[in-house]
Order: structure tokens, then C-alpha cells, then sequence
């Protein structure tokens, strides 16, 4: 269905400490993985302030770790640059860790990628949303096709699509390998435009891989390949560079 490079704005590529890739070996294979299947670029997003399960908050050794792994694919010779973010659970106090610097946005800009629980009270979400608005930040939504409540009431996702966020599906959601509804709320955001970008929220260099070339097929067969080049290539450079995305 055609060939460009793309950039994965969404993977646990950081070694070792997630749920993501065990170490440094299999980030490489990781990496491998997403350079033959186009991807030029990624986002190395391991989950951070996620209560009781990953702090992985931004200090130094967090830097080293990230530089470590930047190094090690220079090294090896991959032509795939990795850059800085982190996936960030919705919690009280956000913005402050934000101003601090305890936590980043994607490549360091003010998009910052958000999740939230799986059993979150949509009403919090809002609040969160609201808070990361009022101080200058732009929510990137990761997989809210994924979450009950949205497939319950995708209303919800409308509404914090027209509060400014940008939303962001994961490949195994189009692909069908989280369920049929996480499979029908996205079809239903990407057919109706609102999806800004996609991800492979790669786990793993076997399962949820960083492999993105069977999703560009399958948007550009049925959407269109523009709309595929926009949500894997255009829109996620737009991000990681602090630019506005367009809205439809």
C-alpha cells in the first residue's frame, strides 16, 4: 500500500523498567524491529506516575538510562533516533510535576502523553484535562478506545477531543487484538477524522511489537494513504516539534 518512513511517538522501549521491554538486548530488538518495518523515529514512553506500580519520574539516572539506550542504537548502527517522553497516568497534581520537571511531554515539548486507569472516574478525567489546558499543555490521549467507559459512552472522547486534546490509537485497537470493541470505537474516531496519531505501544519484541507496517496497510486500504501517512507520519512529527496539529 506504499512506503514512508514513519515515527512512533508511543513505546515501552525504555530497558527495564516497566512493563515494557526486560533490558537492553530486547530494546534493541525492538528498535531492530521498527526500523525494518519504516519507523525512523521513536518515542521511548515508559509508564510514569502510575500509583503503585511506576514512579519513573525524570532525574538524573533517567537521563542516563535514556542516553544509554540512545547510544547503544547509534552504536549498532540502526537508523532510528530516540528520543525523550513518557506515557503519564492521570493523577492530582500534573501540572506541578510538569513545572518541575519531574515529568516530561513528548520529545520534551507540551504534548504530553496521558493515560488513565482503566477503572477512572470520567469525571476526574475532565478535571485533569481542564488542569493540563489552563497551563499550556495539550493532552495526547493514549488508546481511549481501550477504556470501557469510552466504549460505553464515546461521547466522552468527543467531548475531550473539542477541549484540545489530541488522540492517539494504539495498532492493536485497528488491528483487532484487544477485543471487538476497542476495535470498533477506534474505526469509529478514525472514521470520523478524529484520531490524531498512531502508535504501536509496543511491550515487547514478541507480542505488541514496534512493527507499524501491517497497521499503514490496513489504514491506507481503508481510509485512504494520505490519511495513513498523516496519522503515522505527519501528525506525530507535528508533535515532536511542538507544532499544532489540524483539526477536523
Amino acid at each position: 500500500m506504499g512506503s514512508y518512513t514513519m515515527i512512533d511517538i508511543h513505546a515501552h522501549i525504555y530497558p527495564g523498567i516497566d512493563d515494557g521491554s526486560s533490558g537492553m538486548e530486547e530494546s534493541l530488538h525492538m528498535v531492530q524491529t521498527a526500523a525494518e518495518s519504516g519507523v525512523t523515529a521513536i518515542v521511548a514512553t515508559p509508564h510514569c506516575n502510575l500509583p503503585g506500580y511506576y514512579g519513573n519520574y525524570r532525574d538524573a539516572a533517567w537521563e542516563r538510562g535514556l542516553a544509554e539506550l540512545a547510544d547503544c542504537v547509534r552504536t549498532a548502527g540502526m537508523p532510528v533516533r530516540i528520543l525523550p517522553g513518557m506515557e503519564i497516568c492521570g493523577t492530582e497534581g500534573l501540572t506541578d510535576l510538569l513545572r518541575d520537571g519531574r515529568i516530561i511531554g513528548l520529545n520534551r515539548t507540551n504534548y504530553v502523553l496521558t493515560e488513565f486507569l482503566f477503572r477512572e472516574d470520567p469525571v476526574r478525567i475532565y478535571h485533569w484535562i481542564g488542569e493540563l489546558r489552563r497551563a499550556g499543555y495539550r493532552p495526547v490521549l493514549a488508546h481511549p478506545e481501550r477504556y470501557a467507559y469510552v466504549q460505553e459512552d464515546i461521547r466522552l472522547v468527543y467531548d475531550w477531543y473539542d477541549m484540545g486534546c489530541v488522540l492517539q490509537l494504539n495498532k492493536g485497537s485497528i488491528l483487532g487484538r484487544f477485543g471487538r470493541d476497542a476495535c470498533d470505537t477506534a474505526w469509529r474516531l478514525l472514521d470520523e477524522g478524529l484520531a490524531g496519531c498512531v502508535a504501536s505501544d509496543a511491550h515487547s519484541a514478541q507480542v505488541r511489537t514496534t512493527d507499524l507496517s501491517e497497521v499503514r496497510d490496513v489504514l491506507a486500504q481503508r481510509l485512504a494513504p494520505e490519511e495513513a501517512r498523516r496519522l503515522l507520519t505527519e501528525n506525530p512529527e507535528r508533535l515532536l516539534s511542538g507544532e499544532e496539529i489540524p483539526r477536523r
